[in-house]
């Protein structure tokens, strides 16, 4: 397996996290204060594990988590490989340890074949926390992106205000065995019984692999050729299926698409109507809540235990909320944000 290990210093990356506060004041982005809280350790070293190496929201992530922790003068090294598996990640959990690094924020690629690399990260003393795309291991904190019930839910109800709540719809996922993928479908469906004459016909994985996801989206069209929406959960699908849709234009007449996706990627197919609306958070801003979380778990700042709150500077405070419905001990964001031919001209992630 091909890995990626980045080690992102505090001198290397002063240009990378100036460049990631400049335009997303949309979203409530500022640089952090250089002057952190006394009680914060300095100059620890972090691991962090993304889903892969070569998406774009993982990138923008992870530079939102070392513009963080470059703040308290911390390290951080990016380990993982170009695939989403677990077998990809693990190597990078094994270099933690290894190493001796003060904590690890992974997005899990599956929600328990990473536990017991996990578990041996937690025995050795290295803070844990999942970001993203959670896991089902104990001993670790969740930086969720939004409620992952509203996501999977408004992204529903985009898609049946623009069909007139009517017709055949598909879900255009990534991989299989991702958490936050089949959390999200999961109140997809759930939301879906509120439009009983909307029919989810077929869920496909494009492994957010464009080639992959290509391949199904044709797939899919020639399977459903009635087919009228398709609600992509993924940055890498919901772009795939834009390019493909915006040089197929006599599509549009029949189908939607909407889903999660990054403003650089779909400025274009919603300026030219090829997509009406789609929803995201910033990523920059959940790696930099992420990279915050994990510095105050490694300093001994916060437990993992509801009420528990730390502050996440140029974000706000933020309270550990209690585990529910299958979810452990976690922060939210806050809520997604719709993407319309009428702001997203104003965000460049």
């Amino acid at each position: 397996m091909k890995l990626k290990n980045r080690t992102i210093t505090a001198l290397a990356s002063s240009a990378l996290a100036t460049t990631l506060v400049i335009g997303l004041g949309g979203f409530g982005l500022t640089s952090a204060s250089a002057s952190a809280s006394p009680k914060l350790k300095h100059g620890q070293t972090f691991y962090l594990i993304p889903k892969d190496t070569v998406n774009p929201y993982e990138t923008l992530e992870d530079g939102g988590i070392t513009a963080a922790l470059k703040t308290l003068g911390d390290k951080t090294v990016v380990n993982s490989g170009t695939t989403d598996t677990a077998a990809s990640q693990i190597p990078g959990i094994q270099a933690a340890i290894q190493a001796h690094a003060a904590g690890i924020v992974i997005a899990g690629n599956d929600p328990s074949a990473l536990c017991p690399s996990l578990a041996q990260a937690h025995a050795a003393g290295l803070a844990i926390v999942s970001a993203d795309s959670d896991i089902s291991c104990p001993n670790h904190l969740f930086i969720n992106q939004a409620v992952t019930s509203t996501i999977g839910s408004s992204e529903v109800d985009l898609l049946a205000k623009e069909i007139g709540g009517s017709g055949q719809i598909a879900i255009l996922s990534a991989a299989a065995t991702a958490t936050n993928q089949n959390s999200w479908i999961k109140y997809m469906k759930l939301e879906l019984k509120k439009y009983p004459k909307m029919k989810l016909v077929a869920t496909v994985y494009g492994n957010d692999q464009p080639a992959a996801s290509l391949t199904v989206l044709q797939g899919l069209l020639s399977a459903y050729p009635n087919l009228r929406g398709i609600i992509s959960p993924t940055t890498v699908g919901i772009s795939t299926a834009a390019q493909y849709l915006d040089t197929h234009k006599s599509l549009l007449k029949h189908l939607t698409l909407t889903g999660l996706g990054l403003p650089s990627q779909m400025k274009k197919y919603v300026l030219d109507g090829t997509v009406k609306s789609f929803e995201l958070w910033n990523p920059v801003n959940l790696g930099r809540l992420a990279g915050f979380a994990v510095a105050n778990l490694a300093s001994g700042t916060i437990k993992i235990a509801a009420g528990q709150k730390f502050n996440a500077p140029g974000l706000g405070e933020y309270t550990i909320l209690p585990a529910a419905a299958g979810t452990g001990p976690s922060v939210v964001l806050g809520p997604p944000f719709v993407f319309t031919k009428a702001n997203v001209a104003k965000f460049n992630f």
